[in-house]
């Protein structure tokens, strides 16, 4: 199975792993660490030997940081962790509310004057410099350090040793060379003699290569530098790149990472670099080689999310047979979600439907598999401590995906075990308006997630409800399942460009009883001019990828509108026209019922 569920992180570890971090900080003579859940390499995803936040603290959500001082130690989490860290943590620690509480506010407040240190290579520019203005005015200093973490973390895992693998054609829908000269052109148009990749996911996009450096993230870790002339220096092990040479061709030189430094400090001319994920240690070298920089977007950003017509046909295939995978599963679960099993069985017996495609590759995160309180825990992970039997009268949140060479999917049902109460009902039909709203979207081309994130909010707004986690993210094809620059979210101010695929997924917690979720993936295209509307506007829509049943045993249909009646049973129309030829036969008829019309 590619899922584990032992338990990661141990409370028991905290309090001693503390003490001698702090002892490490009194050596350097420093006054506090920060300790980032990141990588040199800024994917949302970490290798084993990565993990320091986990290993220190003992949580283990994908985002978060901790702030280390002599006489304080904060977590900081956002919403979807304000439940998970306050069980995953020793009470040495201190869960603090991240926005809402900024680090810079926060060290002002517990640190009167002194040094901070952080590892500059786990740390971006525009994180830095933020940090510093206000930390300056107050006598705090960021100063950079070796990892302490690193110091004391005695069997620190080895770096991943997979080989990375081609992309091939058929699925990528460009050559490398055609993306490499189309971008050198993009930064030679910006005045850059060169621009410092730093994101696994835009240096394997760029090269159609894939590896297995990170669990669940078919990437490879390593950094490039694209040069005005099209040709790519790649610093990765090279060992690693072995089977890659007739790929990457006399134009993509391969060196050891250990070279990185020494190939940034011989740049010439001006060199690009993203300020949100490049690390502070690559700007430090530039700047003090005397190089230019010019701050700008990761040229492969854009492109990258913007899929192209082959990437689009691959992905669309993926969705569907995942779809039946999962239609299969749910057949499954209907009958035997009162007999015993638990939130392991589950997901297992979830993964065993995907592999029972043959296509495989991997699952795209851990899959979130949490009945009644578990289902609150926005990004639970189930563990032979935490497994749960499924109760009668409680719902299930299952949020899943699957990686395949054709593309990356991500789905995320509610389920009831027997009859549910009116409460989770309402609110499962709140969600599912919201989640409606979005699907049914047409807006001008030029907006952002920003724009459009409150049409999945505004039905539970209007019931006084809310939900602490972005409407959607971007997703990649046979990449990170979360993918920028893309997302619907508040904060997101990317336009929405054709072919971006972002997933649509609404929710509801209610803490220490139940929580709800919809999710599907949807991809920008162009509307089709409606008659009487404006010829020279150009207007965008999302086309749903996502095909599974959206349980209808949840659904007060009184609260539901005409058209989102009608989008409904149409929606479970072409779930059945597209699911039916390719789910095993037993699941036929459960599919004709559960995606009957209201």
């Amino acid at each position: 199975m590619f899922q584990s569920y032992e338990n990661p992180s141990d409370p028991a570890h905290g309090p001693a792993r503390l003490k001698a971090l702090r002892a490490a900080m009194a050596d350097a003579g420093v006054d506090g660490f920060l300790v980032p859940r990141a990588d040199a390499h800024q994917g949302e995803y970490v290798a084993p030997r990565d993990d320091r936040l986990a290993w220190l603290t003992g949580f283990t959500g994908s985002a978060g940081f901790a702030c280390v001082l002599a006489d304080q130690a904060g977590v900081f989490v956002d919403g979807r962790y304000r439940l998970q860290v306050r069980d995953q943590v020793a009470n040495v620690f201190t869960p603090v509310d991240w926005p809402e509480v900024q680090l810079a506010d926060w060290l002002i407040e517990n640190l009167p004057g002194g040094k901070v240190a952080f590892d500059p290579w786990l740390h971006t520019v525009e994180q830095i410099e933020k940090l510093s203005q206000p930390l300056a005015t107050k006598g705090i200093t960021l100063v950079p350090s070796a990892n302490l973490v690193d110091s004391i973390w005695d069997d620190q895992p080895a770096p991943p040793q997979a080989k990375a693998f081609e992309q091939p054609i058929e699925f990528a829908g460009e050559s490398h060379n055609s993306k490499r000269k189309r971008l050198a052109e993009a930064i030679q148009s910006l005045g850059m003699s060169a621009f410092v990749i730093t994101l696994p996911d835009s240096l394997c996009w760029l090269l159609n290569i894939r590896g297995a450096d990170v669990p669940k993230n078919p990437v490879v870790q390593g950094f490039a530098i694209l040069k005005a002339d099209a040709t790519v220096a790649l610093f990765m092990p090279p060992e690693k790149c072995a089977d890659l040479g007739d790929h990457l061709g006399a134009d993509v030189t391969v060196s050891p990472p250990d070279a990185f430094v020494a190939a940034l400090q011989a740049l010439t001319g001006p060199v690009g670099l993203e300020k949100s994920s490049a690390p502070m240690a690559v700007d430090s070298v530039l700047a003090s080689a005397g190089t230019e920089i010019i701050y700008a977007p990761d040229p492969c950003a854009l492109p990258k999310a913007c899929k192209n017509t082959q990437e689009l046909a691959g992905t669309t295939e993926a969705h569907l047979r995942d779809g039946a995978a999962v239609a299969d599963f749910l057949a499954w679960f209907d009958d035997h979600a009162e007999s015993g099993i638990t939130e392991i069985d589950v997901a297992q017996k979830l993964e065993e439907c995907r592999r029972g495609t043959n296509m495989l590759r991997d699952i795209s995160f851990d899959t979130i598999s949490g009945t009644g309180p578990n289902g609150a825990v926005i990004h639970y992970r189930v563990t032979h401590d935490t497994n749960r039997t499924l109760q009668k009268s409680e719902i299930m949140v299952l949020d899943s995906g699957g990686q395949y060479s054709d593309g990356t999917t991500d789905i995320t049902r509610t389920l009831p075990i027997g009859d549910v109460g009116d409460a989770e009902k309402r609110a499962f039909t709140l969600v599912l308006k919201g989640m409606i709203n979005v699907s049914q979207l047409r807006w001008p081309k030029g907006l952002a997630g920003r724009d459009l994130e409150a049409f999945g909010r505004r039905p539970l707004w209007l019931a006084g409800m809310d939900f602490d986690h972005g409407l959607g993210h971007g997703v990649g094809v046979y990449l990170s399942v979360h993918e920028g620059p893309q997302r619907l979210s508040k904060i997101s101010h990317v336009p929405l460009e054709q072919g971006m695929i972002l997933s649509n997924e609404p929710g509801y917690y209610k803490p220490g009883q139940f929580g709800i979720r919809i999710e599907n993936l949807v991809v920008v295209e162009d509307a089709p001019a409606l008659e009487g509307g404006d010829d020279h506007r150009q207007m965008l829509r999302f086309r749903t990828l996502t095909y599974a049943p959206i349980d209808r045993r949840l659904i007060l249909p009184d609260m539901l509108t005409p058209d989102e009646r009608d989008w409904l049973n149409a929606y479970h129309q072409e779930c059945l026209n597209r699911l039916s030829p390719r789910v095993k036969p037993q699941t036929r008829d459960w599919l004709t019922q559960a995606t009957h019309p209201i």
